[in-house]
């Protein structure tokens, strides 16, 4: 079961005052830090937390089972968007529909 601290949700690449956060592959650079080394000897995005695109921003998609999984990691996505006073969106837009 879903908490609310644990919900999906979406960091925008834009700022509270509309700025748009940088550098440019700011959402890249933070999926990164959630990756690891697959199977074939690539970098992996998690299953949890991806890049992509929210009404023409970039934004990164973090689904609410991460909270379940490994709560710090979900903390840590949490508080990068409250530190950089970026939008958020919560409840919606599961991982899958990344880029939409």
């Amino acid at each position: 079961m879903t908490t609310p601290e644990s919900t999906t949700f979406i960091i925008i690449g834009i700022t509270r005052e509309g700025k748009k956060f940088r550098p440019s592959d700011w959402a890249e650079r933070l999926c990164g830090v959630m990756s690891a080394f697959g199977a074939e000897r690539r970098m992996k995005y998690s299953p949890y937390v991806g890049p992509g695109h929210y009404e023409g921003e970039k934004a990164v998609f973090v689904d609410g089972r991460l909270g379940e999984i490994e709560p710090m990691a979900y903390r840590f996505m949490r508080h990068f968007a409250q530190d950089n006073d970026l939008q958020t969106v919560d409840g919606v837009c599961p991982i899958d529909g990344r880029g939409k």
